[in-house]
């Protein structure tokens, strides 16, 4: 089992089949779909996988669950890489409340035409108590779906973040986080970066000590790192100070112009230039 705390576990999936995350994403070493069950008195799943790994995600689960029965599927985020299996889990565990807000069932009310019996409606910083874990709903509309929430488990200082913090790439493949998680970045939240400046700023008087997210490794030292590096990018600022010169030349007429650009550029004390 892999555990992330005593009483949370991974039951997520690693997706070598998909070549387009998306349909647009070249994704060489696959995708992650995460997952996580919070053993407590109550027993709390994190957010559903992709369609394509039903069983082995319900397989996930029934080893860390042993004997015992879910209380809640907590959904936080309706794309269907993570709510695909809803249905399927509520089929599964039938007497199991699904967790989310006023967003999230019209959406699944959209999606499976179906409408859930029993259910529990959060509002914006609700708390859920599973006993000696408290659960804190933090909204995130648009980062980067409009029903988004992370939640955020004060007892083990856990923010489950949806998917930001996320990165291309499944976890049995080991690759730099930096480059996959900033690709990741600019083309599924990059658009969005007032509402992530937003988050940022709700969850910044949170004690947080590891962040899983719903694609990519679970994070956890270091945070301040990525949690800049968010900031950095959602403020559209460079992480490093320096010049890029793009250009292309028929004749070689602007080449020469971008040459003595660059010197200049160095003589002035710039050193960062590409």
């Amino acid at each position: 089992m892999n555990k992330v705390t005593k009483d949370i576990y991974y039951v997520g999936v690693n997706d070598h089949q998909v070549d387009l995350f998306e349909g647009q994403y070249v994704v060489p070493n696959g995708m992650a779909y995460n997952s996580y069950v919070i053993k407590d008195e109550k027993i709390a799943v994190m957010d559903t996988v992709d369609k394509n790994f039903t069983h082995e995600w319900l397989d996930n689960i029934a080893e860390v669950l042993g004997s015992d029965l879910p209380d809640y599927l907590i959904v936080q985020h309706m794309e269907p890489d993570h709510s695909a299996n809803i249905m399927n889990f509520v089929k599964t565990y039938p007497n199991v409340c699904v967790v989310g807000n006023a967003k999230t069932f019209k959406m699944i009310e959209q999606f499976f035409d179906v409408k859930l019996e029993n259910t529990l409606v959060v509002a914006d910083m609700d708390t859920l108590s599973l006993g000696k874990h408290l659960l804190t709903f933090v909204f995130a509309p648009m980062v980067h779906w409009p029903e988004v929430m992370v939640t955020y488990d004060s007892t083990d200082k856990v923010l489950f973040s949806a998917d930001a913090f996320g990165k291309f790439g499944a976890l049995d493949v080991d690759d730099n986080w930096i480059d996959e998680a900033r690709r990741y970045y600019i083309g599924i939240v990059g658009k969005y970066g007032a509402q992530v400046q937003s988050l940022l700023k709700k969850v910044s008087t949170l004690d947080i000590q590891i962040i899983c997210a719903l694609h990519g490794p679970v994070l956890k030292e270091n945070l301040g790192y990525y949690i800049n590096l968010y900031d950095t990018w959602s403020k559209y600022e460079s992480e490093i100070d320096g010049v890029l010169i793009a250009y292309t030349s028929i004749y070689g007429n602007t080449k020469k112009s971008v040459t003595l650009l660059k010197d200049k550029l160095i003589k002035s004390g710039c050193r960062n230039i590409e």
